[in-house]
């Protein structure tokens, strides 16, 4: 390292109160004494967020005596330790619940390196890999993995296997960098397999025992830090997810179930009335800081612990116009850890990396009234042009908002007509989020985030007469879920919009939280408004976690007169056709042709080409990874797929594939639409095209 150099880690050491370790040439064979005993690091090893000098490096090392130990961290350019750069201390405390975070520098870019942990006794950690990044104007080819919803309650993680498999056998140049992890790193709220031991066809899994927690129905919840700690340690017992932080640094950002199921800011929510929960907020965000090596700086300003942050859970009253609770202890709960940031990668990646729960307002079709508007007979469809003005407020229609809202012969009062429109990203945060992406001088700026962003509707107008009794109003199209930036329609457009004035190429946005496969344009509007592609947008299926077809297959009955929508009944009883996505895809006329006589030409001969311009795939039941990569002039995109995985596969890949799918886009210039190509590589992908 040049001196600048050197002077400015060691500022960013300081900055992070880490625990340093600073690179030196290869010295030779390790001289540590170290006997591998996985049994006492018990949840492994990992790495997090790298830079092209630096890395974060993590275990745990739990000791039944003292408040405070210090093990020893190594790294070395070989995995047989020959050639060792660094060696650290690396302390470890029962405030930190034995977890070490040791940032280390001096590293060279783009490039391979080995670490391993140890005691004082010579016991010693698993062997981890990591990888730096390249430097800033590098123009090799970038390769990463983006993954959420690991619900390992009900199910395994095959995908890591068979993504650890791929990688252990690819060309060097094609291995992946770095795993994108857009949440749901644990699920909160975890069954006991006594109280129900199975859902839909799947088996309960063990994960932990919450002693000090809440629970709803059969679902338990932590309410302490030392009950998110006991999720953490559950899950990460799981031998694949083990393997996986081993071989590949991690980049991760929160979701809803790493502090509550149904919450946001500070406020907790599992399937009953929202609670105050600042300590709870405080507790969760200590435990991400605990178990995911991240460049974040904690409230202690030290790597080595978290620190105390001292609030109380109290009723939030006064709120912002903006729905942020302005209740004193909430704000120092949701700033207690400040997990958005940037990662460059090379010369052809910006990741921007967003929170979208710890600053977010009120879901307005929340509002007391606008249940009157839902008519469950849509199974979960809801009026577009209601959730348009609902979400845009007083700036609908250029400042002409409706006073009224209306389906049907329905009416109510409009809830949102004097207030801003919704945000999920909070203020500051957009503010932050909107100048670094106008400051990027990536080629491709990808915005990384837990939330899909692409437009969940379906065209019910066009039923058969009859169909549903009290038809779906004529020329207006349903929207379903209203949770994510599918529906936040105006702040979208807000980000689009500067994405299209600063006339900025290569905006692609990364997402998860769906539980499916989704690819196609980042458009503010649909038709019949205008429809205006300004970047790419993906959602990743989930690892584990149930999606919208499995609820369907269990849940939606066999006479539901919307079935076919949905599900394709085959006449020799085998397991029926996944029509929902034709559905989001193609429309009602086609679905019901499908279902009619599974003829796909003729079915897709019946698509609205109105529906769903920005959509080129859709996979409601899918499980498994993306993989991105990333030149200088093109951005593909492939689909990993495995089947539902409900047990753990016994091949070491990881089980078969249900198919494997690349989207493809070139780089396109400023004012140009930005186009997917397809190619099916592997398996069948159904109806989802």
């Amino acid at each position: 390292m040049s001196r600048i150099n050197r002077r400015e880690f060691i500022k960013q050491a300081a900055f992070f109160g880490a625990a340093l370790a600073l690179c030196r040439p290869a010295s030779g064979r390790s001289k540590m004494s170290w006997r591998e005993r996985r049994d006492l690091f018990p949840e492994g090893v990992a790495s997090g967020d790298p830079a092209p000098d630096s890395i974060i490096l993590w275990t745990r090392r739990p000791f039944d005596k003292g408040e405070r130990q210090v093990l020893t961290v190594e790294v070395a350019e070989d995995e047989e330790f020959r050639r060792v750069v660094a060696k650290a201390r690396a302390p470890v405390s029962s405030a930190s619940d034995w977890t070490t975070r040791v940032l280390v520098g001096g590293l060279k870019p783009a490039r391979v390196y080995w670490y391993r942990f140890a005691d004082a006794d010579g016991n010693g950690s698993r062997i981890g890999r990591t990888i730096t990044a390249p430097r800033p104007n590098d123009k090799r080819t970038v390769n990463f993995a983006f993954v959420s919803c690991q619900d390992i309650n009900e199910g395994k993680l095959n995908a890591y296997r068979r993504m650890i498999f791929e990688d252990e056998r690819a060309r060097t140049e094609d291995q992946l960098g770095f795993v994108l992890h857009l949440g749901d790193f644990i699920y909160e709220v975890v069954q006991y397999p006594e109280e129900g031991n199975t859902r839909y066809d799947r088996t309960i899994y063990e994960v932990a025992r919450i002693l000090d927690g809440g629970k709803t129905g059969n679902l338990h919840y932590p309410l302490t830090v030392d009950g998110y700690r006991a999720v953490y340690k559950g899950y990460l017992a799981d031998p694949d997810l083990q393997d996986a932080r081993a071989r590949f640094p991690f980049v991760c950002i929160w979701d809803n179930h790493e502090f509550s199921w149904q919450g946001r800011q500070s406020i907790v929510q599992a399937g009953g009335p929202p609670q105050p929960g600042q300590t709870v907020k405080v507790a969760a965000n200590q435990a991400w800081f605990e178990y995911i090596p991240a460049r974040v700086s904690p409230p202690s300003g030290s790597l080595d612990e978290f620190g105390t942050v001292a609030v109380r859970n109290v009723k939030i009253d006064n709120w912002d116009e903006n729905g942020l609770g302005l209740e004193p202890n909430n704000l120092t709960a949701i700033r207690s850890l400040i997990a958005y940031r940037t990662l460059r990668y090379g010369k052809h990646l910006d990741l921007l990396i967003t929170d979208q729960h710890s600053f977010s307002g009120d879901d307005p079709s929340d509002a007391e009234e606008v249940g009157k508007i839902y008519d469950p007979a849509f199974n979960g469809m809801f009026s577009e042009e209601a959730m348009i003005a609902l979400d845009a407020g007083r700036s609908f229609d250029g400042g002409k908002p409706p006073a009224e809202l209306h389906f049907r012969d329905v009416r109510i009062s409009n809830p949102s007509k004097d207030k801003p429109p919704r945000t999920i990203l909070g203020t500051e945060q957009k503010a932050w989020f909107k100048k670094k992406l106008r400051e990027s001088k990536a080629t491709w700026k990808i915005w990384g985030n837990s939330y899909g962003a692409l437009d969940q509707r379906i065209d019910p107008q066009n039923l058969p007469a009859g169909t549903i009794k009290n038809p779906w109003d004529a020329d207006t199209y349903a929207m379903v879920g209203s949770n994510d930036y599918g529906a936040a329609y105006a702040e979208r457009k807000e980000i689009y919009d500067v994405v299209r004035d600063a006339k900025i190429t290569g905006f692609a946005i990364v997402s998860g939280d769906r539980h499916s496969f989704w690819a196609g344009y980042a458009a503010a509007e649909l038709p019949p408004r205008k429809f205006e592609p300004v970047g790419l947008s993906f959602v990743g299926a989930s690892l584990v976690s149930p999606g919208a077809m499995e609820a369907f297959e269990h849940r939606l009955p066999k006479n539901h007169p919307l079935r076919a929508l949905f599900l394709a009944d085959r006449p020799d009883g085998s397991k029926p056709d996944w029509t929902y996505n034709m559905l989001l895809r193609h429309g009602v006329r086609s679905c019901l042709e499908y279902a009619k006589n599974f003829d796909l030409k003729s079915a897709r001969a019946l698509s609205n080409p109105q529906l769903a311009p920005h959509l080129e795939f859709v996979d409601m039941g899918g499980h498994g990874y993306a993989k991105v990569q990333l030149t200088g002039d093109k951005m593909r995109t492939e689909f990993v797929c495995i089947p539902r995985p409900i047990s753990r596969s016994t091949s070491p890949g990881g089980g078969p594939i249900r198919y494997r799918v690349a989207h493809i886009a070139k780089m396109w210039k400023p004012g140009e639409r930005p186009r997917l190509d397809q190619q099916v590589l592997e398996g069948e992908v159904g109806l989802s095209i």
